[in-house]
Protein backbone atom coordinates (compact mmCIF):
# COMPACT_ATOMS: atom_id res chain seq x y z
CA UNK A 1 0.00 0.00 0.00
CA UNK A 2 1.36 3.37 -1.04
CA UNK A 3 0.42 5.18 2.18
CA UNK A 4 2.05 2.51 4.35
CA UNK A 5 5.30 2.71 2.38
CA UNK A 6 5.18 6.48 2.74
CA UNK A 7 4.82 6.26 6.53
CA UNK A 8 7.84 3.95 6.68
CA UNK A 9 9.88 6.17 4.37
CA UNK A 10 9.17 9.29 6.40
CA UNK A 11 10.02 7.47 9.62
CA UNK A 12 13.33 6.17 8.29
CA UNK A 13 14.28 9.58 6.90
CA UNK A 14 13.14 11.34 10.10
CA UNK A 15 10.74 13.59 8.20
CA UNK A 16 7.49 14.66 9.91
CA UNK A 17 4.17 13.92 8.29
CA UNK A 18 0.46 13.49 8.91
CA UNK A 19 -1.62 10.38 8.25
CA UNK A 20 -5.11 11.31 6.99
CA UNK A 21 -7.84 8.65 7.29
CA UNK A 22 -11.38 8.88 5.97
CA UNK A 23 -13.16 7.54 9.06
CA UNK A 24 -16.82 7.92 8.14
CA UNK A 25 -19.02 8.68 5.15
CA UNK A 26 -22.65 9.80 5.08
CA UNK A 27 -24.19 9.86 1.65
CA UNK A 28 -21.95 9.89 -1.41
CA UNK A 29 -18.17 10.36 -1.33
CA UNK A 30 -15.35 9.88 -3.86
CA UNK A 31 -13.71 7.33 -1.53
CA UNK A 32 -15.00 4.83 1.00
CA UNK A 33 -14.34 4.92 4.75
CA UNK A 34 -10.87 3.65 5.52
CA UNK A 35 -9.14 5.43 2.62
CA UNK A 36 -5.83 6.97 3.69
CA UNK A 37 -3.24 9.41 2.50
CA UNK A 38 0.04 10.73 3.88
CA UNK A 39 1.02 14.39 3.84
CA UNK A 40 4.49 15.88 4.32
CA UNK A 41 5.59 19.47 3.89
CA UNK A 42 6.61 18.83 0.31
CA UNK A 43 4.43 16.06 -1.12
CA UNK A 44 1.54 13.66 -0.62
CA UNK A 45 0.98 9.94 -1.10
CA UNK A 46 -2.29 8.12 -1.93
CA UNK A 47 -5.69 9.88 -1.84
CA UNK A 48 -8.82 10.35 0.25
CA UNK A 49 -10.91 11.64 -2.65
CA UNK A 50 -9.31 14.59 -4.39
CA UNK A 51 -10.92 17.97 -5.00
CA UNK A 52 -11.86 20.37 -2.22
CA UNK A 53 -12.02 17.53 0.32
CA UNK A 54 -8.43 16.52 -0.19
CA UNK A 55 -7.15 20.07 -0.54
CA UNK A 56 -8.71 21.04 2.80
CA UNK A 57 -7.16 17.98 4.45
CA UNK A 58 -3.72 18.75 3.02
CA UNK A 59 -3.94 22.38 4.07
CA UNK A 60 -4.83 21.46 7.65
CA UNK A 61 -2.22 18.68 7.78
CA UNK A 62 0.55 21.06 6.73
CA UNK A 63 -0.60 23.59 9.29
CA UNK A 64 -0.28 20.85 11.92
CA UNK A 65 3.29 20.19 10.80
CA UNK A 66 4.16 23.71 11.89
CA UNK A 67 2.57 23.38 15.33
CA UNK A 68 4.47 22.25 18.41
CA UNK A 69 2.76 19.42 20.24
CA UNK A 70 0.17 18.75 17.55
CA UNK A 71 -2.25 15.97 18.50
CA UNK A 72 -4.68 13.90 16.41
CA UNK A 73 -7.81 15.76 15.37
CA UNK A 74 -10.94 15.21 13.31
CA UNK A 75 -12.19 17.29 10.42
CA UNK A 76 -15.66 17.26 8.87
CA UNK A 77 -16.12 18.22 5.23
CA UNK A 78 -19.46 18.59 3.46
CA UNK A 79 -19.55 17.56 -0.20
CA UNK A 80 -22.31 19.91 -1.31
CA UNK A 81 -22.41 22.80 -3.73
CA UNK A 82 -24.08 24.80 -0.96
CA UNK A 83 -21.27 24.17 1.54
CA UNK A 84 -18.41 26.65 2.02
CA UNK A 85 -15.39 25.67 -0.01
CA UNK A 86 -11.86 26.98 -0.46
CA UNK A 87 -10.54 24.91 -3.34
CA UNK A 88 -13.42 24.33 -5.73
CA UNK A 89 -16.95 22.91 -5.58
CA UNK A 90 -17.40 19.21 -4.80
CA UNK A 91 -21.07 18.24 -5.01
CA UNK A 92 -21.15 14.48 -4.38
CA UNK A 93 -23.88 15.10 -1.83
CA UNK A 94 -22.34 13.49 1.22
CA UNK A 95 -20.46 14.42 4.35
CA UNK A 96 -17.21 12.85 5.50
CA UNK A 97 -15.11 12.88 8.63
CA UNK A 98 -11.35 12.74 8.51
CA UNK A 99 -8.86 11.79 11.21
CA UNK A 100 -5.53 13.61 10.99
CA UNK A 101 -2.73 11.93 12.97
CA UNK A 102 0.74 13.48 13.27
CA UNK A 103 3.55 11.06 12.44
CA UNK A 104 6.30 11.76 14.98
CA UNK A 105 9.98 11.93 14.10
CA UNK A 106 11.62 9.18 16.14
CA UNK A 107 15.28 9.23 17.26
CA UNK A 108 17.93 7.69 15.04
CA UNK A 109 21.07 6.03 16.39
CA UNK A 110 24.01 4.52 14.51
CA UNK A 111 26.34 2.13 16.32
CA UNK A 112 29.66 1.69 14.55
CA UNK A 113 31.21 -1.51 15.86
CA UNK A 114 29.16 -4.52 16.88
CA UNK A 115 31.61 -5.87 19.43
CA UNK A 116 30.77 -6.70 23.04
CA UNK A 117 29.56 -3.20 23.98
CA UNK A 118 27.89 -2.57 20.62
CA UNK A 119 25.80 -5.74 20.80
CA UNK A 120 24.72 -5.06 24.38
CA UNK A 121 23.82 -1.48 23.46
CA UNK A 122 21.85 -2.60 20.41
CA UNK A 123 19.80 -4.99 22.54
CA UNK A 124 18.84 -2.20 24.92
CA UNK A 125 18.06 0.42 22.28
CA UNK A 126 16.11 -2.08 20.17
CA UNK A 127 13.41 -2.08 22.87
CA UNK A 128 12.63 1.59 22.14
CA UNK A 129 10.77 3.35 19.34
CA UNK A 130 13.65 4.58 17.18
CA UNK A 131 15.62 3.83 14.03
CA UNK A 132 18.75 1.82 14.83
CA UNK A 133 21.64 1.50 12.38
CA UNK A 134 24.19 -1.26 13.06
CA UNK A 135 27.48 -0.90 11.21
CA UNK A 136 30.55 -3.15 11.14
CA UNK A 137 33.33 -3.92 8.71
CA UNK A 138 33.38 -7.55 9.92
CA UNK A 139 30.60 -9.61 8.38
CA UNK A 140 30.70 -12.16 11.20
CA UNK A 141 29.63 -9.49 13.70
CA UNK A 142 26.39 -8.94 11.80
CA UNK A 143 25.36 -12.58 11.50
CA UNK A 144 21.91 -13.46 12.93
CA UNK A 145 23.53 -15.49 15.71
CA UNK A 146 25.52 -12.45 16.80
CA UNK A 147 22.43 -10.24 16.70
CA UNK A 148 20.09 -12.65 18.46
CA UNK A 149 17.65 -10.87 20.69
CA UNK A 150 16.77 -8.28 18.04
CA UNK A 151 14.18 -10.41 16.24
CA UNK A 152 11.24 -8.81 18.06
CA UNK A 153 12.73 -5.33 18.24
CA UNK A 154 10.45 -2.33 18.65
CA UNK A 155 13.04 -0.23 16.82
CA UNK A 156 13.51 -0.27 13.08
CA UNK A 157 16.76 -2.18 12.52
CA UNK A 158 19.10 -1.35 9.63
CA UNK A 159 22.19 -3.52 9.21
CA UNK A 160 25.14 -2.08 7.26
CA UNK A 161 27.92 -4.49 6.37
CA UNK A 162 30.78 -2.40 4.95
CA UNK A 163 34.03 -4.36 4.62
CA UNK A 164 35.81 -1.29 3.22
CA UNK A 165 35.48 2.34 4.33
CA UNK A 166 32.64 2.08 6.86
CA UNK A 167 32.90 5.85 7.29
CA UNK A 168 31.00 6.19 3.99
CA UNK A 169 27.86 5.17 5.89
CA UNK A 170 28.01 8.50 7.74
CA UNK A 171 26.78 10.34 4.66
CA UNK A 172 23.87 7.91 4.24
CA UNK A 173 22.47 8.38 7.74
CA UNK A 174 19.31 10.48 8.16
CA UNK A 175 19.61 14.00 9.52
CA UNK A 176 19.67 14.17 13.29
CA UNK A 177 21.25 10.75 13.83
CA UNK A 178 23.25 10.13 17.00
CA UNK A 179 26.50 8.39 16.07
CA UNK A 180 28.34 6.13 18.52
CA UNK A 181 31.84 5.02 17.52
CA UNK A 182 33.10 1.83 19.18
CA UNK A 183 34.78 -0.38 16.59
CA UNK A 184 37.46 -3.02 17.14
CA UNK A 185 40.10 -0.91 15.36
CA UNK A 186 41.35 2.45 16.61
CA UNK A 187 42.34 3.40 13.04
CA UNK A 188 38.74 2.78 11.99
CA UNK A 189 37.52 4.83 14.95
CA UNK A 190 39.79 7.70 13.90
CA UNK A 191 38.49 7.62 10.31
CA UNK A 192 34.90 7.63 11.61
CA UNK A 193 35.63 10.60 13.88
CA UNK A 194 37.07 12.50 10.92
CA UNK A 195 34.06 11.70 8.70
CA UNK A 196 31.57 12.49 11.46
CA UNK A 197 32.82 15.99 12.22
CA UNK A 198 32.87 16.76 8.50
CA UNK A 199 29.15 15.87 8.37
CA UNK A 200 26.85 18.69 9.47
CA UNK A 201 23.65 16.62 9.63
CA UNK A 202 24.43 14.55 12.74
CA UNK A 203 22.82 15.26 16.11
CA UNK A 204 25.74 14.04 18.23
CA UNK A 205 28.97 12.08 17.98
CA UNK A 206 30.15 9.80 20.78
CA UNK A 207 33.45 7.96 20.99
CA UNK A 208 34.20 5.15 23.40
CA UNK A 209 37.67 5.16 24.90
CA UNK A 210 40.18 6.28 27.46
CA UNK A 211 41.64 9.75 27.94
CA UNK A 212 44.92 8.56 26.37
CA UNK A 213 43.08 7.44 23.24
CA UNK A 214 41.27 10.76 22.99
CA UNK A 215 44.51 12.72 23.40
CA UNK A 216 45.97 10.94 20.38
CA UNK A 217 42.78 11.34 18.36
CA UNK A 218 42.38 15.02 19.19
CA UNK A 219 45.95 15.71 18.09
CA UNK A 220 45.47 13.74 14.87
CA UNK A 221 42.24 15.55 14.04
CA UNK A 222 43.88 18.91 14.65
CA UNK A 223 46.81 17.94 12.41
CA UNK A 224 44.30 17.12 9.68
CA UNK A 225 43.04 20.69 9.80
CA UNK A 226 39.91 20.39 11.94
CA UNK A 227 39.08 23.46 14.02
CA UNK A 228 38.81 23.10 17.83
CA UNK A 229 35.04 23.72 17.72
CA UNK A 230 34.62 20.92 15.18
CA UNK A 231 36.66 18.50 17.28
CA UNK A 232 34.61 19.51 20.33
CA UNK A 233 31.52 17.99 18.66
CA UNK A 234 32.87 14.60 19.71
CA UNK A 235 31.90 13.49 23.22
CA UNK A 236 34.26 11.10 24.95
CA UNK A 237 34.00 9.20 27.18
CA UNK A 238 30.34 8.36 26.65
CA UNK A 239 27.61 7.43 29.08
CA UNK A 240 26.33 8.71 32.41
CA UNK A 241 29.07 10.33 34.51
CA UNK A 242 27.96 8.66 37.74
CA UNK A 243 27.60 5.13 36.42
CA UNK A 244 31.03 3.51 36.44
CA UNK A 245 32.14 0.00 35.52
CA UNK A 246 34.01 -1.54 32.61
CA UNK A 247 31.76 -4.51 31.87
CA UNK A 248 30.22 -4.28 28.36
CA UNK A 249 26.67 -4.53 29.71
CA UNK A 250 27.31 -1.77 32.26
CA UNK A 251 28.80 0.56 29.65
CA UNK A 252 25.87 -0.18 27.33
CA UNK A 253 23.32 0.64 30.05
CA UNK A 254 25.18 3.86 30.81
CA UNK A 255 25.29 4.97 27.17
CA UNK A 256 21.66 4.05 26.52
CA UNK A 257 20.49 5.81 29.69
CA UNK A 258 22.40 8.94 28.71
CA UNK A 259 20.73 9.01 25.29
CA UNK A 260 17.26 8.38 26.71
CA UNK A 261 17.79 11.07 29.31
CA UNK A 262 18.74 13.61 26.66
CA UNK A 263 15.76 12.75 24.48
CA UNK A 264 13.33 13.05 27.38
CA UNK A 265 14.68 16.41 28.48
CA UNK A 266 14.89 18.23 25.16
CA UNK A 267 12.45 20.83 26.44
CA UNK A 268 14.57 21.51 29.53
CA UNK A 269 18.04 23.05 29.79
CA UNK A 270 20.66 20.27 29.67
CA UNK A 271 22.42 19.36 32.89
CA UNK A 272 26.15 19.95 32.95
CA UNK A 273 28.71 17.95 34.84
CA UNK A 274 32.49 18.15 35.07
CA UNK A 275 32.86 14.50 36.02
CA UNK A 276 32.99 11.83 33.32
CA UNK A 277 33.38 8.07 33.41
CA UNK A 278 36.14 6.41 31.43
CA UNK A 279 35.50 3.93 28.64
CA UNK A 280 38.92 2.26 28.33
CA UNK A 281 39.36 0.71 24.93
Amino acid sequence: MEWLKAVQRLREQRVPGVLVTLTSVRGHSPREAGAKMVVSAERTWATVGGGNLEAVAIERARAMLGEDGAVPETLKVSLSDKAPYQHGVQCCGGEVELLLEPLPVVPSVAIFGMGHVGVELARILARHDLELHLVDSRSAQLEPEQLRGLEDAVAGIHVHEVPVLPELVIGELPAGTHVLIMTHDHAEDAALCDASIRAEHLASIGLIGSSAKWTRFRSKLADEGHAPEAIARITTPIGLPDLGGKEPATIAVSVAADLLSRWSSLSRPPKRSTDSPSNPR
